[in-house]
């Protein structure tokens, strides 16, 4: 089952780190996957995801970054990546649009 890390995010700043310590560490410590997802009610917006890691839970460092243009039906993108961090978030750096929402999501 896939990570929630922003849930219908409507303005900047990072979602809550998500660490897996009541998860398998073999279903943890492998291939993830980000995704994000958005929308608008009107128009056309923009929005930019940084997705963060960390080995402390407090300094963290972006993994990558996944930009969508938003509109009125739901755009979404993402990567993969290999690798052993102990924490994961998202963070919401840039949104623009009226009624503009964002969710991200990683599985791994």
């Amino acid at each position: 089952m896939a990570q929630i890390l922003l849930n219908a995010a409507t303005a900047t700043g990072a979602g809550t780190a998500w660490h897996p310590r009541d998860t398998s560490a073999v279903a943890t410590y492998v291939q993830h996957s980000f995704q994000a997802t958005g929308y608008t009610s009107t128009s056309t917006g923009a929005a930019t995801v940084l997705i963060q890691v960390s080995n402390d839970g407090v300094n963290y460092i972006t993994l990558g970054t996944i930009t969508l243009t938003l509109g009125t039906s739901v755009t979404s993108d993402g990567f993969a990546a290999a690798n052993t961090w102990e924490y994961y978030r998202a963070n919401l750096s840039a949104i623009s649009g009226t009624g503009a929402t964002v969710s991200v999501y990683m599985k791994g």
